[in-house]
């Protein structure tokens, strides 16, 4: 029969063998799933010793062995919101233009154009050919091939065209160039009428 001494040297061996074999399970769990593991893991040691007739036993206690949480960390890139490209800044051509200089340039350019269609129709064989300036508007009348009418806009200071080739536009004075200034696409009125005329007469025409 064996001694107290010699049980208690193998309940001691047993004991710190199930402690080994305990922490080896452990570091493998948490190796395999270092993500996946719950940080807090329990598991199941013989620590105390307690006395049941005399012999020693090893008594199961649960103690909760806490490890460092892993977390994941997202980052969310915001992408800058591109500017939108902004386009010229609305000149206000009534504060440029005083009222007064306004009628002086529009009825120059009105005059003149009248005299250079007076001369031009001299020059081109268009039935029903005709050429009308009251209340300000001028009106060139080029049979079937359509009618062109420009006027004054005295409170934008404009001078509004009707073409029976590129439709309405409104000019403005631009001071840079000294012409009545079409801003959508940059042509003056003279440019405008002059390949207009010319396209529908078959003659060129300098209203320059």
């Amino acid at each position: 029969m064996a001694s107290p001494f010699s049980r208690r040297l193998l309940l001691r061996r047993l004991l710190t063998t199930a402690r080994s074999r305990s922490h080896s399970l452990l570091l493998s769990s948490s190796s395999n799933c270092p993500r996946r593991c719950s940080p807090l893991l329990e598991t199941s040691v013989a620590l105390n010793l307690g006395r049941d007739d005399g012999f020693l036993f090893p008594s199961r206690a649960t103690m909760p062995l806490r490890l460092p949480s892993v977390s994941r960390v997202f980052f969310s890139t915001r992408t800058s919101e591109l500017d939108e490209a902004q386009g010229p800044a609305v000149i206000d051509y009534r504060s440029l233009l005083s009222e007064d200089e306004f009628h002086r340039l529009a009825d120059a350019t009105i005059h003149d154009l009248q005299e250079k269609f007076e001369e031009y129709g001299d020059s081109v064989q268009i039935d029903g050919y005709d050429i009308d300036y009251g209340n300000q508007v001028l009106t060139l009348k080029l049979g079937c091939l359509g009618t062109y009418v420009i006027n004054k806009q005295t409170p934008n200071r404009q001078i509004w065209l009707s073409s029976p080739v590129s439709g309405p536009a409104r000019f403005d004075w631009d001071v840079a160039t000294n012409s009545w200034m079409y801003r959508r696409t940059k042509v003056n009125l003279l440019q405008v009428l002059e390949e207009e005329l010319e396209q529908l007469c078959g003659k060129p025409i300098d209203l320059s």
